[in-house]
Parts: C-alpha cells; structure tokens; sequence
C-alpha cells in the first residue's frame, strides 16, 4: 500500500508513534527532498535505511506511474518536509493515479499547519475554507481575492514571509480593512507567534518585517441583505475576472442567501 505520513511541522516532539514505527519498517520512502528525510530519521533515532526515491512538484507527473506499481509489491511511505503529503505538498498526482489503479492508499495523520493555525488563531472554526497560497501576479492575485470577498467561511493561507505585508494590504482592499485575521508564525516552534487584529493592522505590523513559516488566517464575510441587483453585479464581476457563470451564481448565492438559479437566469437575461 501507500502511506502518505504526516511529519511535525516544526517541533519534533510531535512525531507519532505510529510514523516512528511506519520508519521504522518502511522499505521504500517517497521524499520531497531526501536529505531532509535522512535528517528526520537521524533526529528520530530511525537505525532503518530504505531505499529513498525523491517525490516533488517537479518530477511526481514522471514518476507516479512507476511508484504505484512498486506499491503493489511492498509499503510505500511518503513524506514531505513537514505536515501531510498532498496539503499544498507532492502527493496529490501520486494518489490520484494509486486510485485509478486500485492500490490502497491510507494515511498516517499528525500535525497540520492548517488546523494548528486555525485552532489558535480566534476565529471562528466551524467552517472553513483552505486557499493555499496566494497567487503572486498581482492580476491573479486580485481576481482571486475579489471571489473570495463574500466567502462566508474562515480562510486559510499560506503565504511566503517576504510577501505578508503587501498580502495582508491586499487583502484589506478586496476584504475590507475591519476584517479581522491572525498571523500565525513560526506553529509548534521556539519563536511561535500569534498576531490579531484587523488586517490593516496587521498589514501595518508586518511592515517591520516576518519571519519564518506563515500562516494567515481571515474571518469569513459576515452575511448582511443585498439586494438582487447587487447580487447581479457580484456575479458579474465573478464572470468578468474568469469564473464560469454557474460557478459564479452559486457562490454569490451562498454568500447572500438568494437563489443560485434566479441569478444564474438574471445573469443570462442580462448579456
């Protein structure tokens, strides 16, 4: 089978029992990067030595095929640097074609940046949404925040240090400045920082500087009454920044409470 293995994602302590003996036994070991799992056995105390084959965003498309089918014959554990395979990490392509083949994929699960930000962050936790990490044309990154604007979830980002302070600016412009948000720095380590506020106070604070990993958490929009005219401008501008149609009536229509199929009509009535 396939064991995607979930790593600490900063404090070792966090290792599971399960993923020392999973190492332990392991034959084979998928890597994003090899040294960094040679330095995770050492840390670990691991004596096992499997055979390490590398698994990045770079090669997973070449080498997914054949891994499936070493899995067939004996466990396949995969790692990433830190946290599980597959969240914004290698593994997703791996999985995918393990699925189409019909080999059994499960998962050893541990520390998550995601859940560990949004857990400590203040905000609320019984929806939420996960973006990855923000686009970096500044096109791209606009149309993708403007359809995130109404989101009534709690968002989660990731984002490079050298780009949270024009992140948290842009985010003050599509999302309003009052929105509030956390920083999440540096999760499960000896400098772990949580930052709240407003996000053009954190914009302001992030001026100075970050560092270390980031994880940056919004609170969703909050729901208030818009009229169906101005329904019909949101999906518009949705359609407008490259969301098909359909796409862009039913996630204004979750945002605002009117019907997906009204506006979806009003929108085609209107071209």
């Amino acid at each position: 089978m396939i064991i995607l293995a979930a790593t600490p994602i900063g404090n070792l302590g966090d290792a599971s029992r399960r993923l020392i003996e999973a190492l332990e036994a392991a034959p084979l070991v998928a890597a994003e990067d090899t040294r960094t799992a040679q330095r995770l056995f050492a840390a670990l105390g691991i004596a096992n030595r499997p055979r390490l084959v590398a698994l990045h965003d770079h090669n997973e498309k070449q080498v997914a095929a054949e891994l499936v089918e070493r899995a067939r014959e004996q466990d396949l554990v995969v790692l990433t640097d830190a946290g599980m395979p597959t969240v914004s990490d290698p593994g997703y392509g791996l999985v995918a074609a393990a699925a189409e083949a019909g080999v059994t994929v499960t998962a050893i699960p541990g520390p998550s940046a995601v859940l560990t930000a949004l857990a400590v962050s203040g905000l609320p936790t019984d929806r939420f949404a996960f973006e990855g990490f923000v686009a970096r044309k500044p096109g791209e990154r606009s149309r993708a925040l403007a359809a995130l604007a109404a989101e009534p979830r709690t968002l989660v980002f990731f984002e490079a240090p050298s780009r949270v302070a024009q992140t948290l600016a842009d985010m003050a412009g599509a999302f309003g400045a009052d929105r509030r948000a956390a920083v999440c720095r540096e999760l499960t380590k000896l400098h772990e920082e949580v930052a709240r506020g407003t996000l053009a106070e954190l914009a302001a604070w992030a001026e100075e500087g970050v560092r270390g990993e980031v994880v940056i958490v919004v609170a969703g929009a909050v729901a208030r009454e818009v009229s169906a005219e101005d329904a019909l401008a949101q999906v518009r501008a949705l359609v407008a920044g490259g969301t098909r149609l359909k796409d862009a009536a039913r996630e204004v229509a979750e945002a605002t409470g009117l019907s997906s199929r009204d506006l979806y009509q009003a929108a085609l009535a209107a071209r």
